[in-house]
């Protein structure tokens, strides 16, 4: 056997770009959608820029010494973990490589709830600054819970109108549709922009999700995301009648479980709860 070949920290080689592409072909040929396979990509390439060895010089303690000497959010941990083993559980599979270095990864588990629902403050003063179209994606966050990579594909073709007003057939993660109904002001925005994208750029013809992202975070420095945007609009839904399930089903989650992670708990409504208890 050869002795392992010792790359230079930071470089992409030839190598394990092949590799990786083999492997993201297989998960589009499966059906993955393009976000998953964009931050499985993502996770591959810094993994390939940092281990120091080729793809298949990968060994087991390698892999867990290296994942865990990072500085990752749990969150950020579970995501990495997934893509390994996915990724060497493919190779692995296909008879690249003979043992599976990612199998004995330790399972993480996931961080207790902590929504962050953007402030209204913060929000309002971004429709301030925001252009017309950047306006609409602000909205589309907050006022329709949807995600920067539902937003990004919005599509004249994807407007409905039923006997009560106007809805949206948001393409969704994992290829999962679901038709959420507007308000009358996104809506009528909209309706107003010329057919074909909503948002016109160059992945395909529209903006990419991490464009829509930056945007957001530019109109909303500091700790405020995309993402905050929509756990405003899953706590101001669970407001209005405490239906986590229909919250779920705007939101698009297939657990309930997981629209919990994203509501905020109203806490004058916990206080008036310890006050009666008490009497």
């Amino acid at each position: 056997m050869n002795p392992p070949q010792h790359y230079a920290r930071g470089t992409l080689t030839d190598d394990w770009l092949a590799v990786i592409d083999r492997y993201l072909i297989h998960q589009r040929a499966g059906g993955s959608p393009e976000t998953t396979i964009s931050t499985r990509r993502q996770h591959l390439q810094h993994l390939a820029r940092r281990i120091e060895c080729g793809p298949w010089q990968v060994t087991g303690d390698l892999l867990l010494e290296w994942t865990g000497a990072q500085t990752w959010a749990r969150e950020t941990r579970r995501g990495r973990r997934s893509t390994f083993r996915s990724f060497y559980g493919w190779a692995h599979g296909r008879g690249l490589i003979t043992v599976n270095p990612a199998i004995d990864l330790p399972r993480v588990n996931a961080s207790e709830p902590t929504p962050r629902p953007a402030p209204d403050r913060v929000y309002h003063e971004a429709l301030l600054h925001a252009g017309p179209r950047d306006r609409l994606i602000l909205r589309l966050g907050a006022e329709i819970g949807m995600r920067r990579g539902e937003v990004a594909v919005v599509h004249s073709d994807d407007l409905v109108e039923d006997l009560v007003g106007w809805s949206l057939l948001v393409h969704g993660k994992g290829l999962k549709n679901r038709t959420v109904p507007l308000t009358e002001g996104v809506s009528i925005d909209l309706r107003n922009l010329p057919a074909g994208w909503a948002f016109p750029g160059s992945v395909d013809g529209h903006l990419s999700p991490r464009w829509v992202g930056k945007i957001v975070t530019q109109l909303m420095p500091g700790k405020w995301t995309m993402h905050t945007l929509r756990h405003r609009f899953a706590t101001r839904a669970y407001s209005v009648d405490r239906d986590v399930f229909t919250v779920q089903t705007l939101l698009g989650h297939a657990s309930p479980a997981t629209t919990r992670r994203y509501v905020q708990l109203d806490q004058a409504q916990l206080r008036r709860t310890v006050v009666a208890a008490s009497a």
